[in-house]
């Protein structure tokens, strides 16, 4: 997620962590820098030019100049600006009382405005909602269907009137059954088109007056960019959105888009999905996707993911393996096993922070950790708790037995120290982005 951006801000932190004291001039620069890296990842140029001269008033005040560690400050301004542009705090969803409450989801037909139905579906029945799914889509048989599924797959409710063909009355309906049947929220799947239309339009806005919609969400696609933005503003005409969901926040590598379409919609943004599973759906949190687009990582969202997939008793096996002296392979084996079961190694990776990320780099993806396992299970018991007693000829014998290279070999056999090495500090509590929170019940 965010490779690009991510990338680019790197190498002008390093420039600003270099130097003992900024001046003007430096600020200056380093603006231009950001500036040029904010337009090349698809941010609009007015959101640019605003973000930009927010981060050098703030930046160009005596404190900053004058601090110890100015380049520290300058990228805690950054973050803080863009943490503000994407609104600033996250937004739930209102309900105020209605039950049942109705969720309607408009879009364009692509947008992945079907599937975040059943991921808002999903995300209502964790947190305690008895949700029921509805399509109001009378001319795309294929939509309903595909509604369907998903519900069946989540187990949630779902209603379908097959001979209705007023979207008006198909809520009607579903808001009867939703109310004698226990269901608390319905979810509303709203027709689709692949450009935007008045007819469309006219069909959205005569539903919204007719029913009252406790929250109405307009789904882009954030790897449209500016194609986004200009699909909620023809939307803007005709409905007034509560909030946006955007979707394939994952594959957005250039980064910019979130950014533009948040500051240039003003409307909040209450969810975000990150991959194509049911569970890939996350609460928008401004400063968390802050830190994701600078590279700081998201260890918030990593932990609420663990606590949530990890057992009681899994929770005990970690914090006896805390309190071990030194890690070995079985360990490092049988957690990489647990990640890949709570995220996609890929997923997991990009919520890490700095030497994280690059200690967990290597065996991201599964191609890589079948071969990473493949080589742990040639090792024999022995070199599996004890992995400095691998010399050259037992590399040779490992890389033979599981069909790797040596070079592979001494390449997992560094990562593996490089995570030891983080391990030791996690028993410690000494530079984890996540110190001072209890993760999986360990009390940093």
């Amino acid at each position: 997620m965010f490779e690009s951006l991510t990338n680019k801000f790197s190498n002008i932190f390093k420039k600003l962590r270099s130097k003992g004291k900024l001046s003007e001039k430096d600020i200056t620069g380093v603006m231009k820098d950001l500036q040029m890296v904010l337009l090349e990842s698809d941010v609009h140029y007015r959101v640019v030019k605003d973000l930009i001269n927010r981060v050098r008033e703030r930046a160009l005040e005596q404190d900053v100049l004058t601090s110890v560690t100015p380049g520290e400050l300058v990228i805690k301004i950054l973050w803080d600006e863009i943490r503000k542009t994407l609104g600033g705090t996250s937004q739930e969803l209102h309900f105020e009382g209605a039950n049942p409450a109705l969720v309607m989801l408009v879009g364009l037909q692509g947008s992945g405005k079907t599937t975040t139905c059943g991921k808002l579906g999903v995300n209502l029945k964790e947190k305690g909602f008895f949700p029921a799914l509805i399509s109001t889509d009378t001319r795309r048989p294929a939509a309903k269907e595909q509604l369907r599924l998903l519900a069946e797959s989540a187990d949630l409710g779902f209603f379908d009137y097959p001979e209705e063909a007023n979207p008006t009355q198909v809520v009607k309906q579903a808001l009867r059954d939703a109310q004698s049947k226990g269901f608390d929220v319905v979810v509303v799947d709203t027709a689709g088109r692949l450009h935007v239309e008045e007819e469309l339009l006219s069909e959205l806005r005569k539903l919204t007056q007719d029913q009252d919609f406790q929250e109405i969400l307009l789904v882009l696609d954030a790897t449209t960019g500016q194609e986004a933005v200009k699909v909620a503003q023809s939307f803007r005409e005709w409905i007034e959105p509560t909030g946006l969901v955007l979707t394939k926040v994952d594959t957005d590598a250039r980064g910019g888009a979130v950014l533009s379409i948040v500051a240039q919609t003003g409307w909040p943004v209450k969810f975000v999905g990150v991959g194509e599973k049911l569970s890939q759906f996350e609460v928008f949190h401004p400063d968390r996707m802050a830190s994701r687009i600078m590279g700081m990582g998201d260890t918030l969202s990593l932990i609420e993911k663990i606590e949530k997939a990890i057992s009681e008793e899994e929770r005990q096996k970690v914090e006896e393996k805390l309190v071990k002296k030194e890690l070995d392979f079985n360990d490092f084996l049988e957690e990489l096993s647990q990640m890949k079961s709570i995220s996609s190694l890929e997923e997991m990776v990009s919520m890490l922070p700095g030497n994280w990320k690059n200690a967990l780099s290597q065996v991201d993806g599964e191609k890589n950790l079948k071969m990473v396992e493949a080589i742990i299970r040639s090792m024999t018991a022995e070199e599996r708790t004890n992995p400095y007693i691998i010399n050259s000829s037992r590399k040779k014998r490992i890389a033979h037995g599981s069909g790797t290279s040596v070079q592979d070999v001494n390449r997992l056999l560094k990562q593996f120290e490089e995570f030891r090495r983080l391990w030791k500090k996690m028993q410690k509590g000494k530079n984890l982005p996540f110190r001072g929170r209890n993760l999986l019940g360990w009390r940093m």
